[in-house]
C-alpha cells in the first residue's frame, strides 16, 4: 500500500538530518567481562510484544533485531541471546520515506510509504525455543495461552505466533518455550498492547470480553499473577510497566497540525465553529473541538488520520471509498469533511476526552498490579518506563529535550529520535535508551556494574528510501559511510 500516510507538519530541518554510522559493534560490549553482581545472565531470555521483538517502523528485520533491547543487554554483558532473525525489509510493510518537501530550507511535508517487499525467517531451524521470545501484536493473554499458535496466526491475522514459536514440541504456550530454556535472567515486558489496541483504533476496538475497551483490570491481575507464577523460579527477572501512550507521536503529530489549518479555516470563514468529530457509536457527529483542544491534547488524532488531513473542508467521502465502506444513513459526503456534523472526523481517528480517561485508567491499574507482583517477588525488580517516558516529555517541554551521548531525544515524529516511522515503536537509538534503563535499574538493584550503551554508536536519525531525496537537500552524502545505517 503506497503513500499510507500524508503528514502536513514543519519540522526542523537541521534536527533531522544527522546520521551515525554504525561502529564496530565491539564498541557496544566492552569490557568482555560485564560486572552483573548477583545477576547471572548465562541463559538470559526476554518476553513480550514487539518492543521485546525489536520491531520498528511497522515491521520485524534483522538490521533493526540488531538494537532490540534485550540484544543490546546482552551484548553488554556478554551472554548469547538468539533472536527469530528475519530478513529486511522484514515482516509488515516497513515505513520509509518516500517522498520530502522542501520549503525555505525546512521539510514541509513527509510522504511514507510501506515497503511491498516482505522478509523471510532466517534461522528458523534453530534447535531450541529462541532467547527473544518478544512477539509483537502479543497481549498478556498470549504468554499464557496454549492455542495451536498456528491457528492464531490465522484467527488474529498475525504471522508472527508462528515466526517466534514455530514448534509445539518446545512447548505451547510463550512461558513454556522460556522455562525450557531454564533461564538464569528474564525480562519481562508485556501488557502495553492490553491498552494500545484500545487507542490507536480510536477507541473502537479492545482487547476486553466484549471487544471495545481495554483489558479489564481483573483479567489483566489474574492473567499477570499467572505469568509470575508459572515463570521459572530460579531466574532473576526485571519487569517494566506500561508508558502513557498519549506520549508518544502516533497521537501527538496530527492534532496540532490540524488544529493550525482550522485556526485559519475559522479566521477565514465566521460560519466554520470547530471540527466535528464521530464520538463512539455515532455516525452524526456530536464531538466538536477547537483548534485549542488540538494543539493541548484535550482531542488526539491518530497518525493515520494525516493521510485526511488535507481534505479538511472538501467535499469528499474519500475515507469510506478508501475501506471500502458504504456511507451510512446520516452521513452527506457532499458536506465539508470535518467541518460539518454530516460529514465528520471518523471516530477511528480520534481519542476525545472520555476515551483518554478510559486509557489513563487502565494504564494506572495495570502498573498498580505489575508494581504489586513486582514488590512481592524477591527476584523481581521494577523497571519503570511509565515515569521514563513521562520525563522525556518534561525535558522536552522544559529544556528543550533530554541528551544521551551527545543525543537529543525528544517524543516528536520523526525528528525526536525517540520513536521510528510508525510513531510507536522506538528508532534503534529509542531501543538503546530501553536497554539502558533496564540496566541502570540492574545495576542498583543486584549489585552490577553493567556498562551502559554508547548510544552515539547506534543508527538513527532519518530513514530516506531514495538517494534522490538527498539530492532535493543538495546534500552530499557518502553512502559507503552510510553503508550500515538501519532501513538504507
Amino acid at each position: 500500500m503506497k503513500n499510507i500516510f500524508k503528514i502536513i507538519l514543519t519540522i526542523s530541518f537541521g534536527a533531522i538530518l544527522v546520521f551515525t554510522a554504525c561502529e564496530d559493534r565491539s564498541d557496544l560490549t566492552a569490557p568482555k567481562a560485564a560486572n552483573t553482581g548477583t545477576a547471572d545472565f548465562s541463559r538470559y531470555v526476554a518476553l513480550g510484544n514487539s518492543l521485546t521483538a525489536g520491531y520498528q517502523s511497522s515491521s520485524l528485520f534483522e538490521s533493526a533485531q540488531e538494537y532490540s533491547y534485550p540484544n543490546l543487554i546482552a551484548q553488554q554483558v556478554n551472554t548469547s541471546l538468539v533472536q527469530p532473525l528475519v530478513s529486511d525489509p522484514g515482516i509488515g510493510g516497513r515505513l520509509q520515506v518516500a517522498d520530502l518537501v522542501v520549503v525555505s530550507g525546512e521539510i514541509a511535508n513527509v510522504v511514507l510509504e510501506s515497503n511491498a517487499t516482505q522478509g523471510t525467517p532466517k534461522n528458523s531451524t534453530y534447535s531450541k525455543p529462541y532467547n527473544n521470545l518478544g512477539i509483537p501484536g502479543a497481549i498478556l493473554y498470549d504468554l499464557v495461552d496454549s492455542t495451536d499458535f498456528a491457528t492464531k496466526y490465522v484467527t488474529r491475522g498475525n504471522p508472527f505466533f508462528s515466526v517466534v514459536l514455530r514448534d509445539a514440541a518446545f512447548g505451547k504456550t510463550v512461558i513454556k518455550q522460556a522455562n525450557l530454556l531454564q533461564p538464569t535472567f528474564i525480562t519481562l515486558w508485556i501488557g502495553n498492547n492490553d491498552v494500545l489496541g484500545y487507542a490507536t483504533s480510536g477507541g473502537t476496538k479492545g482487547t476486553d470480553l466484549t471487544g471495545k475497551l481495554p483489558t479489564e483490570t481483573a483479567n489483566f491481575t489474574a492473567l499477570f499473577n499467572l505469568v509470575a507464577a508459572t515463570l521459572d523460579t530460579n531466574a532473576k527477572v526485571a519487569v517494566a510497566n506500561i508508558p502513557d501512550v498519549a506520549n508518544i507521536p502516533y497521537f501527538t503529530t496530527i492534532g496540532p497540525a490540524v488544529g493550525l489549518g482550522l485556526q485559519g479555516a475559522m479566521d477565514a470563514n465566521p460560519a466554520v465553529v470547530g471540527l466535528f468529530y464521530q464520538k463512539s457509536g455515532e455516525i452524526v457527529a456530536s464531538g466538536l473541538a477547537q483548534p485549542t483542544d488540538l494543539y493541548t491534547g484535550k482531542v488526539l488524532m491518530t497518525l493515520p488520520a494525516g493521510s485526511y488531513a488535507s481534505l479538511l473542508g472538501q467535499s469528499t467521502g474519500k475515507f469510506y471509498t478508501d475501506n471500502g465502506i458504504t456511507p451510512p444513513p446520516g452521513i452527506d459526503t457532499n458536506q465539508p469533511f470535518g467541518l460539518h456534523p454530516q460529514n465528520p472526523i471518523p471516530d477511528v481517528f480520534v481519542l476525545d476526552e472520555s476515551e483518554q480517561a478510559k486509557v489513563t485508567a487502565a494504564v494506572t491499574s495495570f502498573n498498580t498490579t505489575i508494581a504489586g507482583i513486582a514488590g512481592a517477588k524477591s527476584n523481581w525488580i521494577l523497571v519503570d518506563m511509565n515515569t521514563f517516558f513521562d520525563e522525556v516529555k518534561d525535558l522536552e517541554k522544559s529544556m528543550g529535550g533530554m541528551y544521551v551521548n551527545g543525543i537529543k531525544f525528544t517524543t516528536e515524529f520523526i525528528s525526536g529520535n525517540t520513536f521510528s516511522l510508525d510513531g510507536v515503536h522506538p528508532s534503534s537509538q529509542g531501543y538503546a535508551v530501553v536497554a539502558n534503563k533496564f540496566i541502570e535499574e540492574i545495576n542498583k538493584r543486584f549489585s552490577a556494574a553493567i556498562p551502559l550503551v554508547n548510544v552515539a554508536t547506534i543508527p538513527g536519525s532519518l530513514p530516506l528510501s531514495k538517494k534522490q531525496y538527498f539530492e532535493k537537500l543538495n546534500i552530499h552524502v557518502d553512502l559507503d559511510a552510510l553503508k550500515n545505517v538501519s532501513y538504507w
